[in-house]
């Protein structure tokens, strides 16, 4: 089995428990305390950083001498293994949007049936869900929430 495919099943097997926890057991202790704590990416920053950086200097040679076109992500991404890269890349990023956000809707207290959704779209399109948690969770007063 080749290294990247290795890195892609424990990424994917890291964040299950994660995920799981922020969406269903939102306010349990064992959850503040596991997802509380930032090392809880490590696996996936890690997976992450093992299959990027021997890509390091050819995504640094690509992006440094050309600016960045459809064709040129799409030759970039043609590869099976920068593919398998993008996918952890996701998993770290969107794991992490996820956690702010989780973060956010617990220190307002918001219900279950509010949180779950949000998370939801965290994981499966973060964006969405980070711009949906942004709104739910900003203070009206002060237009920011101080994390």
């Amino acid at each position: 089995m080749e290294l990247i495919t290795i890195l892609f099943w424990i990424s994917s097997i890291c964040i299950m428990p994660l995920w799981v926890m922020m969406i269903a057991f939102p306010k349990h202790n064992l959850t503040k305390q596991i997802v509380g704590n930032p090392l809880c990416l490590s696996p996936m920053l890690i997976c992450y950083s093992i299959a990027v950086i021997p890509s390091l200097p050819d995504l640094f040679m690509t992006f440094a001498t050309q600016m960045p076109t459809p064709e040129i992500v799409n030759d970039l991404f043609s590869d099976k293994d920068t593919r398998l890269l993008g996918w952890l890349h996701f998993l770290a990023l969107d794991t992490l949007g996820g956690r702010w956000i989780w973060s956010r809707l617990q220190s307002q207290s918001k219900p279950l049936i509010q949180s779950a959704p949000t998370l939801i779209l965290c994981m499966m399109v973060a964006p969405l869900g980070i711009l949906i948690g942004l709104i739910t969770t900003i203070d009206k007063e002060n237009h920011v929430h101080s994390d």
